[in-house]
């Protein structure tokens, strides 16, 4: 298998090489072949070549079994026109990558500060508020005067249908139970139309129990009770509210995976951004792009049906367990170790489980 690799701005040079120490050492326990091939994007790719995402790394990126994409300085990419492009919305958008899928628990060894949980979040990524992914040419934002800007959002059947069925799919290999968040009592055309997806995909799924939650009070209960959520399915921007919130509830944003993937493509992404603050200082935390990592594994391994990376992926998640238990982590979670470290001391338990 062949990975394209993108390592992008900041720290995320550092949680790349974590990242691919802990592939390369899975892939030989487990006995697959994995190769990677690495480009720039961002920053380096703009001064390099004059934008931030060169037209031929879709290609690549159609022809690789896998991408990963580090941490980009999204913010300071506002003129297309200048080569300024957000990588993340370029990948996602043209590749379809329409379900961001985000795992989020909490970690024995690590503060519990809502208690323990376990629950993953079903996120629609190709529309929504999101104005640089949800028109096929242009930007969803424009300003009309001087004092006027003018953001539209766009919501489709097919989206929403989609995701459900991602949702849905997801509840019936845990716990069985999907909670819809939305605004409808707002929003009554677009957030009804996805409410009406999802309750159409529960009828297919018999076993499985949907709930609805209007978004301020979702967020409200998943402060107070987060253990009685299971997988949590909601548009674009509510999502990606939610998964970080979650995420930094869990223990730190910095162990939050997520797997943006789509019929025919999937990409591991970290569900932060690119800190240049602490980069090139090797203390930020690989965690989250290594699950992220996990998760493509997994995906691949259940497309192509190869047990080996089903196997990896869950390795890499204990080997995370017993680092966190042990302190072998990060200081931003309360460890001792470096990123570098941290990718090798992972590395070194995966092969210590094994034999």
């Amino acid at each position: 298998m062949r990975l394209l690799v993108l390592p992008g701005d900041g720290i995320g040079p550092e949680i790349t090489a974590a990242t691919l120490t802990v592939l390369r050492k899975v892939a030989d326990v487990f006995g697959f072949p994995l190769e990677f091939q690495e480009e720039a994007v961002g920053h380096v790719s703009l001064q390099q070549y004059g934008t931030t995402v060169r037209p031929n790394l879709l290609d690549l990126a159609r022809s690789a079994d896998g991408l990963i994409l580090g941490p980009a300085a999204t913010f300071d990419f506002r003129d297309p026109a200048k080569g300024e492009i957000n990588p993340s919305a370029f990948f996602r958008k043209s590749l379809d990558l329409f379900a961001n899928i985000r795992p989020c628990r909490t970690w024995p060894g690590l503060p519990q500060k809502l208690g323990a949980f376990d629950l993953v979040i079903a996120r629609e990524n190709t529309e929504g508020f999101y104005a640089d992914r949800n028109m096929v040419q242009g930007n969803g934002e424009m300003q009309v005067t001087e004092d006027v800007v003018i953001s539209l959002r766009r919501v489709t059947r097919k989206a929403c249908a989609r995701i459900a069925k991602v949702a849905f799919e997801l509840a019936q290999q845990r716990r069985k139970h999907v909670t819809a968040v939305h605004k409808a009592n707002v929003l009554k055309l677009g957030d009804g139309m996805f409410l009406d997806e999802c309750r159409k995909l529960q009828r297919q799924f018999p076993g499985v129990t949907l709930d609805e939650l209007i978004v301020d009070a979702a967020m409200a209960h998943l402060i107070r009770h987060p253990q009685d959520f299971d997988v949590i399915v909601t548009t674009n921007m509510y999502g990606d509210i939610i998964s970080d919130m979650t995420a930094e509830a869990s223990g730190s944003l910095g162990l939050g995976g997520s797997l943006n993937a789509g019929d025919n493509y999937a990409m591991a992404q970290a569900s932060h951004g690119s800190a240049p603050d602490i980069a090139g200082r090797n203390i930020a935390n690989p965690f989250s792009l290594i699950l992220s990592a996990a998760q493509l594994l997994d995906w691949l391994g259940r497309r192509k049906g190869q047990s080996g990376c089903c196997e990896a992926a869950s390795a890499i998640t204990r080997a995370i367990e017993n680092a966190v238990v042990a302190g072998e982590i990060t200081r931003d979670i309360g460890g001792r170790l470096g990123t570098k470290e941290t990718g090798e001391a992972l590395a070194r338990q995966i092969e210590n489980d094994r034999n």
